[in-house]
């Protein structure tokens, strides 16, 4: 559904020298500098599926979904939506993709959703009957038919969001391309919102290619993953297969009883962990109520966990994966 190979876009920016004077030297000899904001990426995506596309901000993450929508063109490399040309910018491409811009609206301010979904009926040719059929399918998925004639102004963050998606999806799209889809919900919001993204994917097999920040995103809808840093693919599998990379690792996060004096116990007073510890396992304390963090291999969970109950009272022991942002942040840092 999506081949990408070798994309690259280059953007060339001036750089103006400081004062009045580096102003005037600029009218005769400027000075640029360029940002690779996507260098030779690679990729294809298949029909249904749904794709984490990951990286810090300034990545290239917005810069590439543009140019798959069509928005900006490509300095070298090319893409293929479906087996149309992006660049191209044909009518028949833009009635089988829709873009949805987190920190952007499409819809009228000063409206409600209502108007602006007519809108789109018009601009798209819908026939009435298919137009309503999904609208109202749209609208109790997402729980907000009764926020249809609401003016857009007035709606909570999360009721416009919701709302965004069912212009996005008013037209049936095979092709979703979401930025940062849940930034600035509250967690109830996002919640809904990923379940109805979910639930859509596997009802209608829409391809979708998703960016965000929040690793609950990611985690709870894709099971592949594309990571860009610095415009430069650094990896592209599964998720399971990101998170073994560090998943050979887990955390084991114990909490240190509490004394009779209310304060919290420092190490000596337990006897403190065993020698060498610090330098194994780089544990630390986090603020005033004693709690450890240990980081270790799968294989020495046991003993480790022995290790703890031999060192003094412990009121608990956690075993947890290592979070999947720092398996992120790990790659990024070794991409630095």
């Amino acid at each position: 559904m999506i081949e990408v190979q070798h994309l690259t876009r280059v953007f060339r920016t001036y750089k103006k020298q400081p004062g009045f004077w580096g102003g005037v030297k600029g009218l005769f000899m400027r000075e640029f500098e360029e940002t690779r904001a996507a260098d030779d990426i690679n990729f294809s995506i298949a029909e249904g599926e749904f794709v984490g596309f990951l990286g810090p901000n300034g990545a290239g993450k917005t810069t590439t979904l543009k140019m798959l929508s069509g928005l900006i063109q490509p300095t070298s490399g090319m893409a293929r939506v479906a087996g149309f040309d992006p660049t191209k910018r044909e009518n028949a491409y833009r009635r089988i993709f829709a873009l949805v811009l987190g920190q952007k609206n499409q819809l009228w301010w000063d409206l409600p959703a209502s108007e602006s979904f007519a809108l789109l009926r018009a601009i798209y040719g819908l026939p009435a009957d298919a137009f309503q059929r999904t609208l109202d399918e749209l609208l109790d998925l997402l729980d907000v038919r009764a926020k249809l004639n609401v003016m857009v102004r007035e709606l909570s963050l999360g009721e416009r969001m919701k709302m965004e998606l069912i212009a996005a999806l008013i037209h049936r799209p095979r092709v979703l391309f979401l930025d940062e889809p849940t930034i600035g919900l509250d967690v109830i919001s996002q919640r809904a919102v990923r379940r109805f993204l979910r639930d859509y994917n596997r009802k209608h097999r829409v391809t979708i290619l998703l960016t965000s920040h929040y690793m609950a995103d990611i985690k709870e809808l894709c099971e592949r993953v594309i990571v860009i840093h610095r415009g430069h693919k650094i990896y592209d599998g599964g998720l399971d297969r990101l998170e073994s990379g560090a998943g050979s690792r887990q955390k084991i996060v114990t909490f240190l009883p509490v004394v009779a004096d209310s304060s919290v116990p420092s190490l000596s007073q337990l006897g403190g962990f065993p020698d060498g510890w610090q330098s194994r396992y780089g544990a630390t304390a986090r603020g005033g109520d004693g709690k450890f963090r240990l980081r270790v291999p799968a294989a020495d969970i046991a003993a480790v966990s022995q290790e703890i109950l031999n060192t003094g009272p412990v009121a608990d022991i956690t075993i947890e994966d290592v979070p999947l942002e720092d398996v992120i942040a790990e790659l990024f840092a070794a991409q630095a």
